[in-house]
């Protein structure tokens, strides 16, 4: 018997030049809206139209525990009831983290996992338009948010299906002007976020066709998008790649690659997306190591080989194969390895001991243990 519950964004628009109906959208979810954007405010300050925002918050990094109680008291203090948040990742996780503090009435540290009490969310949270300019963390789509708290050396996160946005706004025209590395390193974590709904013991039918299709789409995309950032054809492909992995994780579970990604996040000052990209290629291999020796009966191998074929478009690829087509994929590239970015060997055995109890580690199709973890951060050093 098949039981699964489906958690979705009230309403998804997806498509070129969607992002225009963003200015007549606003007004039907509230009144005083908080503009969450990049760095650069004026950058997609248009898209707003006439809609005057009631108090801006930039983002020019990964956003702190500490970032995201600063933005929510300046949403307080503004009287904000709704938000818009224009950007990657780290953009749309803090407008849909203040959007459900603010309907919340609480703090960060009240829901946060294991740096907070891990309360739950109890009441829904203001409306959040969310509108992705880059392609990668689905984070339009997701029921979660991370944040570093760098007193505690890792990153953390709010879970609640109150998080999820009242829109997700794709217009995969706002990720053309995405440079090269920055497409790369989202790129692969799209790829990385179908792949490990995909393997997950906890998968299912919805999950598995939103998973394959991502996968099929970003595979046959991802290396023209970052070759060519004006082929608009790869970047719809990757636009819904990074959609439909945010919709597979929100509702299966991710894997060993996110579980070290995010201990890695909270090390080292580095992207989210370019962690991810390092370990993709290291963790498959050491999942497949494992489940040949310890279960080699286990479903997941017979999911990997058709992630192979949905990689190479070769319908007898093997598991192997879609292992080489990955390395080579991570090669063209030019994704940083995790000694570039900071991670030191003797910082190894520390990380493989935080990750082994992350939560994403529970979707992770076998248990690796701390040695072999220490492997994976080794071959991706």
């Amino acid at each position: 018997m098949i039981t699964f519950t489906l958690a979705l964004p009230r309403r998804v628009l997806f498509g070129p030049g969607r992002a225009d109906e963003l200015a007549t959208l606003v007004p039907g979810l509230g009144e005083r809206a908080l503009l969450c954007t990049g760095s650069d405010p004026s950058r997609h300050r248009g898209l707003l139209g006439d809609v005057e925002p009631a108090a801006v918050v930039t983002v020019a990094h990964e956003p702190t525990v500490n970032d995201l109680r600063a933005a929510t008291d300046e949403a307080r203090t503004a009287g904000a009831d709704v938000v818009v948040a224009i950007g990657g990742g780290s953009v749309l996780d803090l407008g849909k983290a203040v959007a459900t503090l603010l309907g919340n009435g609480t703090d960060p540290l009240d829901h946060l996992e294991v740096v907070g009490r891990g309360l739950p969310v109890e009441r829904p949270a203001l409306p959040c338009v969310a509108v992705p300019t880059t392609a990668g963390t689905g984070a339009e789509a997701t029921a979660n948010a991370v944040f570093a708290a760098p007193e505690h050396g890792r990153k953390a996160s709010i879970r609640s299906p109150h998080m999820l946005a009242a829109v997700a706004l794709v217009d995969p025209l706002l990720t053309v002007t995405c440079p090269p590395a920055v497409t790369a390193s989202s790129g692969l974590d799209a790829l990385t976020q179908c792949l490990e709904p995909y393997v997950t013991p906890r998968a299912n039918p919805a999950t598995d066709a939103v998973a394959a299709e991502g996968l099929r789409r970003g595979a046959r995309a991802l290396r023209r998008a970052y070759e060519n950032g004006e082929d608009r054809d790869a970047r719809e492909d990757m636009s819904v790649c990074s959609l439909f992995g945010g919709i597979a994780l929100a509702n299966a579970k991710l894997g060993a690659v996110h579980g070290i990604a995010g201990v890695v996040g909270g090390t080292v000052d580095a992207p989210h997306g370019a962690l991810c990209a390092a370990l993709l290629a290291p963790v498959l291999e050491a999942n497949l190591r494992a489940l040949r020796e310890r279960e080699p009966d286990s479903p997941a191998l017979h999911r990997y080989a058709e992630a192979a074929r949905l990689f190479t478009g070769r319908p007898g690829a093997t598991v192997d194969d879609g292992l080489a087509w990955l390395r080579e994929t991570v090669a063209a590239l030019d994704v940083p390895s995790l000694s570039s970015v900071g991670l030191q060997p003797g910082q190894h055995a520390e990380v493989a001991q935080k990750s082994a109890r992350s939560s994403s580690m529970q979707g992770n199709p076998v248990v690796l243990s701390e040695d072999e973890l220490v492997g994976v951060l080794e071959v991706a050093s």
